[in-house]
């Protein structure tokens, strides 16, 4: 498959801006600015030989991220869509699951606020995904991760193929993503969606942190935030610290995870 070249440059210049000059403009129009920039200081102090995963999740009062159907637009507020905006400003690649691109076709830009839009990392195992997709139409440069043991051209779209090997639990292994990301400069990494890939990241040790935004809103019935083995009792489950946030009507909650396993997936 063709090689991806390297936008460690161009993205590292981007986020120095982010850090210091346009930092304040990240900000712009948030008047609780001091109170967020916390949410953003341990993304900005990671340091980049060691790398940093981020997760993010949006879910109602009683744990969906979508309907039965799929439907998610918008569970969170404005306040929060401000808040994904700017993580993505200061992350050097965005990565998201087939299901994400099939169902909301986002174009996983920064619109909301000022700083570079990331490198776009679309997590698509089977390659089923059609290339009327609105990311692979154009915009930032954007590469679609594939079992590489599948056949099939070098691009889709103006996006770069990518063969990974699989997970044994399903999936792409993802020490195998972040090592390539990394190779190429891209350490900052946000991992904006769905449940089931934050829910993967999270069960391999894989995540720095974890952003959930509570809505006040309930579904009744749903996709389900995280999709994780269970517990036989609630003291062998994965017990957080957190420090709560509030953006417009909607609670985020800040969590430290410092890339521990949940006890189940030990």
């Amino acid at each position: 498959m063709e090689t991806i070249r390297n936008d460690s440059e161009d993205r590292r210049n981007g986020i120095e801006a982010a850090e210091q000059a346009d930092w304040d403009a990240i900000l712009r129009g948030d008047p609780a600015a001091s109170a967020a920039a916390p949410l953003y200081a341990p993304m900005l102090s990671a340091q980049a030989a060691s790398g940093f995963v981020l997760g993010r999740i949006a879910q109602t009062l009683d744990g969906r991220i979508a309907t039965a159907s799929g439907a998610s637009f918008w569970i969170s507020g404005p306040q929060d869509i401000l808040h994904t905006h700017r993580l993505r400003a200061l992350s050097d690649a965005i990565v998201v699951g087939a299901g994400t691109i099939a169902a909301d076709n986002p174009l996983l830009t920064t619109r909301a606020c000022a700083g570079p839009s990331p490198v776009r990392v679309i997590l698509d195992t089977q390659r089923r995904l059609p290339a009327d997709r609105r990311v692979f139409e154009g915009g930032p440069t954007t590469l679609l991760m594939v079992d590489a043991k599948l056949q099939g051209p070098d691009r889709i779209g103006t996006a770069e193929v990518v063969g990974l090997p699989r997970a044994s639990g399903g999936g792409l292994d993802l020490e195998t993503l972040l090592a390539t990301l990394a190779s190429r400069g891209l350490r900052r990494v946000f991992v904006e969606g769905g449940g089931l890939t934050v829910s993967r990241f999270l069960a391999a040790g894989l995540l720095d942190r974890l952003h959930v935004t509570i809505a006040p809103l309930l579904l009744g019935e749903g996709i389900p935030a995280f999709t994780l083995p269970g517990c036989a009792s609630p003291q062998d489950g994965m017990r957080l610290e957190w420090t709560p946030h509030r953006l417009g009507c909607d609670l985020l909650l800040d969590i430290p995870i410092n890339r521990t396993r949940p006890p189940a997936c030990q």
